[in-house]
């Protein structure tokens, strides 16, 4: 058993070695093993500090476009060494998100794309690809912007009867009820006007309502707010929404704590 682990041993270290490839970049050029595998064409952006790629093979048939995307996805706040590239993969049109180091952008793509070994006598192969894809895309968590629309905020705020949200004339947001769920709990999600959701609220009372479970989505965090109201509500504008006036005060709560 001894003499036939070390024989397994061996086999798996001597495919190890003939398997591995030494990638270079050289003048615009692309070397596996020191001979030539693709072209590289690279295309500065901001002044220079970033840079996008377009891929060649070593015929000048374009196989891949890479682009920088630093506002599109959440940055790592424990590694901010790499950037995320949109890469698109031709002519088949996968597409990927990639690491690429953020010092050395134009050499670490080029080892990362050379090392891919999508191509097969010079042309891209699709299953290749695809296993590129599984073995070395990332997945990275989409970046939301929660920022309130800009606005006078001194300026009354209003709800119109199609449920948009407004403020000093500009539309800030708008609420989408919910199914009602127990116990006569109604439902009420905002949002901006980007359509990103900033908000779940929940309460039972209807107008009288004195207390709203939120859920904020900024934060995810969950609490209970209490948003009192003195006189008692017999009636509300049904043209707007049944729950009319508890709307306005949790609208009110929203925008005086910066959420909407």
């Amino acid at each position: 058993m001894h003499i036939k682990s070390l024989v397994l041993l061996f086999s798996l270290l001597v495919g190890n070695i003939a398997f591995s490839q030494d990638v270079t970049y050289k003048k615009g050029k692309i070397l596996v093993d020191g001979q030539e595998y693709m072209k590289l064409d690279v295309k500065k952006m901001n002044f220079g500090l970033t840079k996008n790629f377009e891929v060649f093979t070593l015929d000048e048939i374009k196989i891949a476009t890479a682009e920088v995307n630093a506002t599109k996805y959440e940055a790592d706040k424990d590694d901010n060494s790499f950037l995320y590239y949109d890469v698109v993969f031709l002519p088949s049109q996968l597409k990927a998100v990639f690491k690429v180091a953020s010092l050395g952008q134009e050499k670490s793509f080029a080892q990362l794309i050379g090392s891919s070994g999508i191509l097969v006598n010079n042309k891209p192969d699709e299953s290749k690809i695809k296993a590129f894809i599984s073995n070395s895309a990332a997945k990275p968590k989409l970046f939301v912007d929660y920022s309130p629309v800009g606005r006078n905020r001194a300026w009354p705020i209003e709800i119109k009867a199609d449920r948009q949200i407004t403020q000093d004339a500009k539309p800030i947001g708008y609420f989408v009820p919910g199914a009602n769920g127990a116990a006569g709990r109604d439902n009420y999600q905002f949002f901006l006007p980007t359509g990103v959701l900033l908000a779940d609220i929940s309460f039972v009372g209807g107008n009288n309502a004195q207390e709203f479970d939120m859920y904020t989505y900024k934060d995810k965090f969950r609490r209970k707010i209490a948003v009192p109201e003195k006189d008692k509500i017999l009636a509300a504008d049904q043209s707007i929404d049944k729950n009319y006036f508890a709307l306005k005060r949790i609208v009110k709560w929203l925008v005086d704590n910066q959420i909407l």
